[in-house]
């Protein structure tokens, strides 16, 4: 963003991660749900930066980075979806429009 230091915004992500790996309980449905991104989103973000920066990570790199162990691992644990959190979750995604999406 402009206007945010580097420096700052980077510490600002890593804290956002920790947060997000050390609440296994909110789960990436309820995130799409209420905010249209989850943690997936997060390492799709990181990976798109990372090449644009010439240090390409690989989509599995940037979701080890992100959940701080493999995706299978961490899924595994997860609970299915219901189809409530399927509707909140197709609703909030057809919002994101606009340059941040």
């Amino acid at each position: 963003m402009d206007g945010i230091d580097d420096r700052v915004a980077a510490a600002a992500f890593r804290r956002l991660v920790a947060h997000l790996r050390h609440r296994e309980d909110a789960q990436n449905i309820e995130l799409m749900g209420l905010a249209g991104f989850c943690r997936n989103c997060l390492a799709d973000w990181l990976a798109e930066a990372s090449a644009e920066a010439g240090a390409p990570l690989t989509r599995d790199e940037a979701r080890r980075a992100i959940y701080g162990m493999d995706y299978a691992d961490w899924k595994e644990g997860q609970p299915e979806a219901t189809p409530e959190q399927l509707a909140r979750m197709a609703a909030s995604v057809a919002r994101n429009k606009g340059p941040a999406a």
